[in-house]
């Protein structure tokens, strides 16, 4: 539930380009190499429960920029949602190693940032 908006502005981004209107509402996600998010999720920092790859953008085409490793905390900044798959990215930075990157939210605990990025 927490991340149904930015689902539904995806799932609009598929139906506009199926029949061939102009989306008005964009849920892009990530590309390779993006400019880091604003910080904008104050939650607390959870510690990862499984080593996952630190990613330059939010698919796993990306280049991995370090591991978020089992027992690290992480300090999330905000989500965005891959179109092509539908998953959602979290931006975070390991606390341990201020190594920054994205990491898709079915790998950190309590699903990722509950903070949509806005892009």
């Amino acid at each position: 539930m927490k991340k149904s908006i930015a689902l539904a502005a995806s799932g609009t981004m598929l139906v506009t380009a199926l029949v061939g209107l102009t989306a008005t509402t964009a849920s892009a996600g990530a590309s390779c190499g993006h400019a880091a998010p604003a910080d904008k999720d104050g939650s607390s920092w959870p510690t990862a429960t499984v080593n996952v790859n630190i990613r330059t953008g939010s698919s796993t085409s990306c280049t991995s920029v370090g591991i978020l490793a089992a027992g690290q905390r992480a300090d999330y900044y905000c989500y965005t949602v891959n179109t092509s798959s539908g998953a959602t990215w979290t931006y975070l930075r390991d606390v341990a190693t201020g190594v920054q990157g994205w990491v898709r939210d079915d790998n950190l605990p309590r699903d990722g940032s509950t903070v949509y990025c806005g892009f």
